[in-house]
């Protein structure tokens, strides 16, 4: 009885606590109060509530170099970075450990049929092995993609490695914190 209270009270959490995240994101977007008047992109017009910078969401005019750009905006403003000349030998940095993460799949991973989950870069390594898993393929050719895939990843935990040494060290120590909070440091 109490397992199960308990874990009622955990889902429970969780879901509200996912929905506090959805909320503040279509805050942050744009979507929320104190967003762009009504008739502005982000209004809450075609797509809903927070669209990403245009006009539309599912088919609509989604601009990921303007989404890009926002990004680049909030971090430079979470790190504090008011002088162009600081933030010109910041921005490559951040956008080499951001530009990684991306490419090793963080948050994201394969689906059914190989498509790739929450964004991610899909790397031809997991194509491989996806196809050898859809086509039901000897265990041997699936563990031999498996291990390229590995091998691929650790390559790519690596060069993160670096990007997240190098922008640590042009970081003040309040800088660095900022960037671990926002995830860019381990």
């Amino acid at each position: 009885m109490k397992k199960t209270l308990i874990l009622s009270i955990l889902g429970a959490v969780t879901v509200l606590g996912l929905w506090a995240g959805r909320l503040q994101a279509q805050d942050d977007m744009g979507g929320g109060p104190g967003g762009p008047p009504p008739g502005q992109p982000g209004d809450g017009g075609p797509g809903g509530p927070g669209n990403f910078g245009g006009n539309g969401g599912p088919g609509g005019n989604f601009d990921p170099a303007q989404f890009e750009q926002r990004m680049q905006a909030r971090i430079r403003q979470s790190l504090n970075v008011t002088n162009d000349d600081e933030w010109a030998a910041i921005q490559p940095l951040v956008q080499k450990v951001l530009d990684t993460r991306r490419a090793i799949g963080f948050g994201g991973g394969m689906g059914p049929g190989g498509r790739g989950r929450h964004g991610a870069l899909v790397s031809s390594e997991q194509e491989i092995l996806q196809k050898a898993l859809d086509a039901g393929a000897p265990a041997q050719q699936v563990k031999d993609a498996l291990a390229k895939c590995r091998s691929a990843r650790a390559d790519k935990e690596a060069e993160l490695a670096a990007a997240q040494a190098s922008l640590k060290s042009v970081l003040s120590v309040k800088q660095e914190a900022q960037a671990f909070l926002l995830g860019l440091l381990p």
